[in-house]
């Protein structure tokens, strides 16, 4: 016979446990860490504290990343109080560089908008390629890479040959009218598999607050 007739033969005769209880007694097989053999009643008190170490590291690593959802939502939370209490686009820039860096850690922002009804001098109006307002118009959501897209590497200045890792979260009506470039000289800070839902909510964040003091 097979394996697998045994253990389809057995799947399918439970009785076979209680009829034969004092032979299974006596069955021995290895141990799963090697050394010695073990009763199958002590292979499966091991099986079961396997499982059990199983369920607390996954439940641990549940905890863990809500609490840090929950850390992340209340800086979003934050962000969005610091917007609404904007009065004038220049506070809405302020508040969304003072919440990138200081509680996001966002070493580097730059953020660019191309409204044709902007009507501001301010440095985040001023003119970019059209290779940037494509890039920016073809991102249906965040996007996260090792090197700078397009020619936005010079929007860092001098800090940008340092740079190892980059967000790029567009920001829309209807249209994308503007991008949001976050960036870091660490490689891991953004990478092209991260999650980029939180991102997301940023962008239309601070898509909204803008739109709010434009004309």
């Amino acid at each position: 016979m097979k394996p697998e007739d045994v253990a389809d033969y057995l799947q399918q005769h439970p009785e076979f446990f209680e009829q034969y209880a004092d032979m299974l007694a006596e069955v021995y097989i290895p141990h799963p860490h090697g050394g010695r053999t073990i009763s199958i009643s002590e292979r499966q008190i091991l099986t079961l504290r396997e499982k059990s170490k199983q369920l607390e590291t996954k439940l641990r690593e549940i905890i863990q990343f809500g609490e840090e959802n929950d850390a992340i939502g209340e800086k979003i939370h934050r962000l969005m109080l610091a917007l609404l209490g904007a009065r004038d686009t220049a506070g809405v820039l302020n508040a969304i560089y003072l919440s990138l860096r200081e509680d996001f850690a966002v070493p580097h922002v730059v953020l660019r908008v191309w409204r044709p009804d902007g009507g501001t001098d301010l440095a985040e109006f001023a003119p970019v390629t059209a290779t940037v307002r494509e890039f920016a118009a073809s991102l249906a959501q965040p996007y996260c890479c090792a090197h700078a897209m397009v020619d936005t590497g010079s929007l860092f200045g001098e800090a940008a040959p340092h740079l190892r890792s980059f967000s790029y979260v567009p920001l829309r009506e209807g249209e994308v009218f503007g991008l949001l470039v976050l960036a870091s000289e660490d490689p891991q800070r953004f990478y092209p598999d991260m999650g980029t839902l939180y991102l997301k909510r940023i962008g239309e964040l601070v898509a909204a607050a803008l739109l709010r003091h434009l004309g």
